[in-house]
């Protein structure tokens, strides 16, 4: 048996050892100079353990620390829903980029108002199972628990949706709240935390939101609030 295989060192652990070994760059500094880390936005060059080229980072629209009402809702996003936010969002939930989630999570977490992520549980905002089956992943589910990670708040998985799984692009405001009203549920025992947190990745009419927060509410949560990454500026 070779000392690779009595240590447990697996086989890229392996190569990378070897080329420190050799007295060259580790294996990752040599992958970023065959294949420089991308912009996810515009696609130029970036430093390496960046998302964003410095152009884009500078075009993030930051909205504040108000947090913005919807409805009875209270809201808040770091960023307005537009230019690299917007292919931040698409990255993740179109091409299945789950790396810029720790992105979001971050500028997320930084920037938090007073009282936003200060306690109580995170709920992730539901996805429809046959959406779901199709992406693989919820993207809301990922950022609830980068977030987790960042606070130290207990994630609270307790929503599903139901009903038509159409697409709301297209849609106008009082269409997107009208599909959506009464296609939340909660399948679990609200717990005990106070107050509950929905975490989605994206703010547009606000629809998703409210119906989540109205099955909190007729279950019996005491006090609900959401934050996302990105909202459109003016909902």
């Amino acid at each position: 048996m070779s000392q690779w295989s009595r240590t447990g060192i697996s086989g890229r652990a392996k190569l990378a050892a070897t080329v420190h070994i050799r007295g060259l760059p580790p294996l990752a500094s040599l992958v970023s100079l065959l294949a420089p880390p991308l912009c996810a936005a515009c696609g130029a060059h970036c430093g390496e353990g960046n998302a964003l080229c410095g152009e884009c980072r500078a075009g993030l629209r930051w909205l504040g620390a108000e947090q913005q009402p919807c409805e009875a809702l209270a809201v808040w996003a770091p960023v307005a829903y537009e230019g690299p936010a917007r292919a931040i969002v698409a990255g993740v939930k179109f091409r299945g980029a789950l790396g810029l989630v720790e992105l979001m999570a971050a500028q997320i977490a930084a920037n938090a108002p007073p009282g936003a992520l200060d306690a109580g549980g995170l709920v992730p905002v539901p996805l429809h199972p046959a959406r779901r089956r199709k992406r693989g992943f919820n993207q809301a589910e990922r950022l609830a628990a980068a977030l987790a990670r960042r606070t130290g708040l207990p994630i609270e998985d307790c929503l599903s949706r139901t009903g038509s799984k159409g697409t709301q692009v297209g849609r106008d405001r009082a269409e997107r709240q009208a599909a959506i009203a009464g296609t939340v549920r909660t399948r679990l025992t609200l717990p005990d935390t106070g107050t509950l947190v929905l975490v989605d990745d994206v703010v547009t009419s606000g629809g998703t939101l409210l119906a989540c927060a109205a099955a909190l509410r007729a279950a019996g949560a005491r006090e609900v609030r959401a934050v996302a990454y990105a909202r459109t500026p003016g909902r």
